[in-house]
C-alpha cells in the first residue's frame, strides 16, 4: 500500500517543524547563554509532572498506593508508593510508565492537533491533568502520609507552587490566547514531551552506565536482576518506536480525500 504525506497534514506540519527548531534553538542557545533555558523552565516541569503522573497512573492501575509526588526545582521527580513486593510485572509497569509515558504523552497531543480537535481542549485537559496530580499527589497524599512518607516540606511546597503556576498557566493559554497560539503552544508542548522523553532516557543511559544512583532502571534491577543497561536500552527502543508511529500516523495517509484543516475552534 503507497502512502503519500497528507494534504491536510502540511499546515499543521510547518508548526509543528517551527516548533521544533524553535525547541531545538532554545537548547542550543543554553549552551552558551544559560538564561535561555529559563524560556523553557515550565515546560520541563511540565514534562516531570507527566513523567511522575504516569508513575502514579500505573501504581494505581496495578493495585498499589501512592503517598506522595514531588518535583524539585532541578526538574527531577520523585514518586513514593506502595507495591506488591516481588510482583516483577507491576515494578515493570510502574517503572517503564515514566519515559513511556511522557513519550505517549507527546504523541498524543501530536495526534489530536494532526486531527482537528480542538486544540484548547488539549490544553485545558493537560492542565486539568497538572491540577489534579498536584492537588491530590502532590499536597493531599503527603498531608495524609505525613507521619511514614519520604519527602520534606519544602519538596512539597515546590510541587504545589510550580503545579499551581503550570495549571494556571496552561488554562490561561487555552481560555484566553488566540487560536494560532493555542495551536502553537500545543505543538510546542507536544515536542517538548518528546525532546524530554528522549534526552532524558539518555542522561539515563549515561548514568546507569557509569553509576549505580538510584534510578527507575535501578529499581527494575532490584526487582528483577537484569542490569539497569537492559531496561534502558528497552524504554529507549520502546519510545523510538511510539514516536515513528506517531509521527507516521501525522504526516502520512492512504486516503484521497481531503479532511478540515483544525484551524478553527
Amino acid at each position: 500500500m503507497k502512502y503519500r504525506l497528507a494534504e491536510d497534514a502540511k499546515p499543521q506540519l510547518k508548526l509543528l517543524l517551527i516548533a521544533t527548531l524553535v525547541s531545538v534553538g532554545i537548547w542550543i542557545a543554553s549552551w552558551y547563554l544559560p538564561f535561555a533555558a529559563y524560556i523553557v523552565y515550565p515546560i520541563q516541569l511540565f514534562a516531570t509532572f507527566v513523567h511522575e503522573g504516569s508513575h502514579v497512573l500505573a501504581t494505581l492501575m496495578t493495585g498499589g498506593s501512592v503517598q506522595s509526588l514531588t518535583v524539585s526545582p532541578d526538574t527531577s521527580g520523585l514518586v513514593w508508593s506502595l507495591t506488591q513486593e516481588g510482583n516483577w510485572l507491576q515494578a515493570f509497569l510502574v517503572s517503564s510508565a515514566g519515559y513511556v509515558g511522557t513519550t505517549i504523552f507527546g504523541v498524543l497531543l501530536l495526534t489530536w492537533f494532526r486531527y482537528g480537535y480542538s486544540s484548547r481542549n488539549a490544553l485545558y485537559f493537560s492542565s486539568g491533568f497538572v491540577g489534579v496530580m498536584t492537588l491530590v499527589f502532590g499536597l493531599l497524599a503527603p498531608i495524609w502520609n505525613v507521619f511514614n512518607g519520604k519527602f520534606s516540606v519544602m519538596s512539597v511546597a515546590f510541587t504545589v507552587i510550580s503545579g499551581a503556576v503550570i495549571t494556571g498557566g496552561l488554562f490561561a493559554i487555552a481560555k484566553f490566547a488566540e487560536l494560532k497560539w493555542v495551536n502553537f503552544s500545543l505543538a510546542f508542548l507536544a515536542v517538548q514531551c518528546l525532546l524530554n522523553a528522549i534526552f532524558s532516557l539518555k542522561t539515563l543511559f549515561i548514568i546507569s552506565a557509569t553509576s549505580e544512583t538510584h534510578s527507575d532502571a535501578v529499581n527494575m534491577a532490584e526487582a528483577t536482576g537484569v542490569p539497569s543497561l537492559f531496561w534502558v536500552t528497552l524504554w529507549i527502543v520502546i519510545s523510538i518506536v511510539v514516536i515513528s508511529l506517531g509521527l507516521r500516523a501525522y504526516a502520512i495517509t492512504n486516503q484521497t480525500k481531503n479532511h478540515d484543516l483544525p484551524f478553527e475552534d
